[in-house]
């Protein structure tokens, strides 16, 4: 197709260069001994110069445009024609008083005003799509299918996943638990991402991609969570981690995650995180200083004399004098709780009878 385009290019390209030839005899001197050489020249140049941007002036710019149209979803694109015909149709009626204007200004003014407005449009539409879609509900216009049954409706709403969260398996069982509303939509280039880790050469991480492939197939097959897998994809976007917070605004605004840096740089853009082991930290029991527990001390800890052991949920419990327990069952008493970022940890001494 590229070749085809190029050899059109160069033939009119020749054919303008013997039009303007021939419209600009008097710039070459037909008499001049040189002649033939200086149009032969003019003609040639004009070939390459056809040969060399045609391309560009047609199927490049139309590649671009199929490109940009496919990465929009639907309702990006309704409305980006909606407001491309509002912005002409107010183009149109500018440029009825604009066309009274002495030329050149009566002439391409009005053309110049109906394209700025029409393109105008577009992006004020696009930007602006949800904030209409609400409005036009409010005012009647259109309603939203209504699921059946109570069944979810597909896509309300899109959550994003990335890989860390596909990897850690807890999704699947907080999936089949029903806490998941909506659709868990997987990307088609962290599918990728998967199979490259999958594939890696190091036991742990190859069996850590297995795994998580292992469970994205059992989900779309058992999961009451609908899962779908997107072809969307940003080729101007390098990471993986930035691709996920574009599709995530185009979708939704929701990620599902576990990777600290992808959460922070999502809350900072307004998107909804939902990150597994803040949930899995918000579902442990509540721990009050003065209550008591019964703990297994299994090791010494950090300071001289603490011991160190585990509620049944994985929560850490520091015991202050525990060291001389080591591998028996103690009853303390908690004297202060810490919130950290990898978890909640408990202080406790043990309960004086």
């Amino acid at each position: 197709m590229i070749r085809n385009i190029r050899i059109l290019g160069a033939a009119l390209g020749g054919i303008v260069g013997l039009a303007l030839a021939t419209s600009l005899g008097g710039v070459f001197d037909r008499s001049g001994p040189y002649y033939g050489f200086f149009l032969a020249a003019w003609v040639v140049a004009w070939i390459v110069v056809g040969f060399a941007l045609l391309p560009y002036l047609t199927i490049v710019p139309a590649e671009w445009l199929v490109r940009s149209a496919q990465n929009l979803s639907t309702a990006e694109f309704v409305t980006a024609v909606g407001g491309f015909l509002i912005g002409l149709l107010m183009g149109l009626l500018l440029g009825i008083p604009l066309s009274n204007l002495p030329d050149p200004l009566g002439k391409w003014l009005p053309l110049a005003t109906s394209l700025g407005l029409g393109l105008g449009m577009v992006g004020l539409t696009v930007a602006k799509r949800q904030d209409l879609v609400t409005a036009a509900e409010a005012l009647g216009i259109f309603r939203r299918p209504e699921a059946e049954d109570g069944a979810v409706r597909r896509g309300d709403p899109h959550i994003v996943v990335d890989t860390s969260a596909i990897i850690d398996g807890r999704i699947a069982e907080i999936a089949e638990s029903g806490f998941i509303y909506g659709t868990l939509v997987v990307p088609r280039f962290v599918l990728d991402e998967l199979q490259h880790i999958a594939d890696s050469a190091d036991t742990l991480r190859r069996n850590r991609g297995r795994r998580g492939l292992e469970i994205l197939a059992r989900m779309q097959k058992d999961s009451p969570t609908p899962v779908e897998i997107v072809t969307d994809d940003f080729p101007d976007i390098p990471e993986v981690d930035a691709k996920l917070v574009a599709l995530a605004k185009r979708r939704s605004g929701a990620i599902l995650t576990n990777d600290f840096n992808l959460n922070r740089v999502a809350e900072l853009q307004g998107l909804r995180v939902l990150n597994i082991n803040s949930l899995a930290n918000a579902v442990k029991p509540a721990v009050l200083p003065g209550e008591e527990l019964r703990v297994r001390v299994i090791q010494e800890g950090k300071e001289a004399g603490q011991g160190v052991g585990f509620l049944d949920d994985g929560t850490m419990i520091v015991v202050e004098g525990g060291a001389r327990y080591i591998d028996k069952d103690l009853d303390v008493a908690v004297t202060r709780v810490l919130q950290t970022v990898a978890g909640r940890m408990i202080f406790a001494q043990p309960r004086l009878d």
